[in-house]
Parts: C-alpha cells; structure tokens; sequence
C-alpha cells in the first residue's frame, strides 16, 4: 500500500522540473504529528531558530497523521509546510515527509519536545561530508531524569541495538534514537516498507545491507512536553523491531538454529546408531535415535527456510543482492541438488529394502525393534530428505526465475 499510493503522493509534493534551482533548500526538518497541538510549536520555532542562526536555507515540515487537535493549523500559522498522510503509523508519517521533503537533506524528530532541535549542526555537517545517514545517539548525548522509562533505557534500547549490531554488523549504538538526518536521495535508495515503529530499525538495516556511509553523533532526550501519555506502547512496539530484524536476517532467524539442530541430530544419531549408549545411569537407545532423526530433518527444513526467504526476499527488493550466495546457488544448481536428491532416495529405498529381506528371514514374524529401527530410521530419514531436496530444487528454481 505505502508503494502504490507513494508514488503518486511523490509526483504531486516534489517540486516540478521549472522551479528554480535556487529556491530548493538545502535542508529539511521533517516533524511527524498526530495530535502533538501542545509541542508542536515549540518544536517548530526552535528549528526555524536554528537555520536561521546558522544560515542554513531550509523549510519545516510537518508530516501530518491525522491530528483532530488543530496541529495542522498551529503548523501553518508557524510557517511551516504541512502535508496529511493517508496511513496512519509512526513509519507510513516518516515516509510520505521524507517522499514530500524539498531538501537535499533531511533531519527528522519527534514533535513531542524531546529532542534538541537547537543543536542540529552536528547532523548536516556530517550529511555535508558525504554520510548518506547520520544517527544520533542519546546513551552517549545523555538521557535527562525522566526522558525514557527505566525498561526502555535499561532493557529494551541496548537490547535491539546489541541485536542489529549482531545481525547485521550496524555500526549503531542507538538504533531507537528518533533524531536522525539522511540525504534524499539514500533515502529512495533505501525503499523503506514498514509503516510502524519498526520503521526506525528498517532505516538502519537497509543503509547498512546497501553499505551506505554511516555517521552518529551525540544528542540529549529531555522528556516530553506533552500532559497525554505517549504513543510508544513497549512491549509491543519492542516485539515489533525485534521481529523485524528477525525477518530481514534468514541466517540467523532460519540457518543457524538450523544448521545447530541438524548436527546436534547427525551426531548424537550417529553416536547411537551402532549400539545402544549408557551416559551414568541413563541408557540412549531407538527412542533417542528417533528424536535425533526428527531434529535433522527439521533443521535441515529450517535451513531450506533461510535459502527460499533470502532468495524471495531479493527478488521482491527487500534485501539488496548476496554475491556469495548467488554464486553458492550457480555452483549447486538444480542439477545438483536432484542428483543428491535422488541419491539420497535410493539410499533409502535400499534400506527399506534390505528390512524387508532381514524381516522376510524370520518369516515375516516379530522382529526385534532394538535391530531392526537402526535401518528403518536412517532409511526413512534419507527418504525424506531426499524427497524434501528434489522437490525444493524445483521451488528454488522458480524463485530464481523470479529474480531474473
């Protein structure tokens, strides 16, 4: 929905080819609203104070998300631009301002009085220097008494930021810091989808993913001055980063706990397949074997997870393209992957057979279960696999065809 309404919405605000060159600032300060009538204006008036105190040639805009508190009004008698989006979300208000912005710079803030807008100078040095994005970074700023609730400051922020940083090597300290500046043009580059809260994350993981220049710089968080309660909800909008980094990291969402789960599996099946084991007490015999070949099978079918979510996810613009993985698919291409398949098939089928002749020796009676499950198992279990390969080596191929 953002794409498709996006695009028309960027015709009609970007200024038309005839305008003059001149005219077009150099920066924009882009205010998301809904219902903020109590800061706004402080907001806007401390950033106009602040272009002009450093002669910066810039406009305010306020990114409208259907204030029913006269916002748009105390806005327009500040002076600055108002546009109303028709999404509603926190990501969807960002977006459009950032899609209806005139400046070659952008800096965006909360307009609940939180963040310094007097001390922008560090953000459009930096976007002057080249930095496509420029974070600022409040645990290094300072968090004023009463600015961010303990969970938050404690739990929640060095969590998600330790988690990008560990899925996607961000070289960001604070990824839930609101006061940001980024160039227009990286910021159509990046694409941006998420219409909620989560949209901070995305910022950061797709200009890391697309290997833009990345800059932070410190900043203060002073609490708010509104009298109603924020919008953030914690917890849920915490689930909902956390979430989205998963989606956009298959490694770690999909192929690693895979990947640990299928050799956990391979080798304790493997220890136990010739005998039975005593560990202590404890003796591992079928029952463990069983369990065993189950973990394989459903690591292997989490790491076919991570293959199709990667490949999907770049052939839908998601995820920027993985030179290592698209020669990693050239080397084990379609051909490939069937002939293992089918291998893996036939060494089942072999299996199954060779039960049957062990069963068919003893007249087709009791069997003891203890003998007989350390075939059948691995021969169900190479079965299965293979069929899962054959039959993913298609999907795979008409994912790629996607891509083409």
């Amino acid at each position: 929905m953002i794409s498709s309404i996006s695009d028309n919405f960027l015709t009609e605000t970007l200024p038309s080819a005839a305008e003059d060159v001149e005219s077009v600032p150099e920066l924009t300060i882009l205010l998301p609203c809904l219902n903020e009538s109590e800061t706004l204006e402080i907001c806007i008036r401390k950033a106009q104070r602040f272009m002009e105190a450093n002669h910066i040639c810039g406009e305010v805009l306020v990114s409208d998300n259907g204030s029913q508190d006269g916002s748009q009004e105390i806005a327009r008698r500040c002076h600055a631009r108002v546009i109303d989006v028709p999404v509603r979300g926190y990501g969807a208000a960002l977006i459009y301002g950032s899609l209806g912005a005139r400046g070659k710079y952008i800096v965006m803030g909360d307009s609940d009085d939180s963040y310094d807008f007097s001390n922008l100078l560090p953000f459009v040095e930096k976007l002057r220097a080249g930095y496509d994005l420029v974070m600022g970074n409040r645990l290094i700023g300072g968090i004023k008494p009463g600015a961010m609730p303990w969970k938050n400051r404690w739990i929640g922020t060095p969590a998600l930021s330790a988690v990008g940083r560990l899925f996607f090597r961000c070289p960001v300290g604070d990824f839930n810091c609101g006061l940001r500046g980024y160039s227009a043009d990286a910021f159509k580059k990046m694409n941006l989808r998420t219409t909620g809260m989560e949209f901070a994350s995305e910022m950061i993981v797709k200009a890391t993913l697309l290997e833009m220049k990345i800059a932070e710089v410190p900043t203060t968080l002073s609490p708010d001055g509104r009298t109603r309660p924020p919008h953030l909800r914690p917890w849920r909008d915490g689930w909902r980063h956390l979430r989205f980094m998963l989606l956009y990291s298959p490694r770690w969402l999909f192929f690693y706990p895979g990947l640990v789960l299928m050799l956990a599996g391979l080798l304790i099946g493997g220890w136990i397949l010739p005998q039975p084991r005593r560990i202590g007490a404890v003796t591992v015999d079928i029952h463990t074997l069983f369990f065993c070949s189950i973990g394989v099978l459903v690591g292997f079918q989490a790491i076919l997870f991570s293959i199709f979510s990667k490949t999907f996810a770049m052939a839908e613009g998601l995820l920027p393209p993985d030179r290592k993985m698209d020669k990693a698919l050239r080397l084990f291409n379609m051909e490939v992957w069937l002939v293992i398949g089918t291998l893996l098939v036939a060494a089942g089928l072999g299996g199954a057979v060779f039960g049957v002749m062990v069963w068919e020796r003893h007249g087709f009676g009791a069997l003891v279960p203890s003998h007989v499950m350390r075939v059948a198992i691995p021969s169900g279990l190479s079965l299965a696999l293979g069929f899962q390969i054959v039959l993913s080596s298609f999907f795979l191929s008409l994912l790629g065809m996607a891509r083409k």
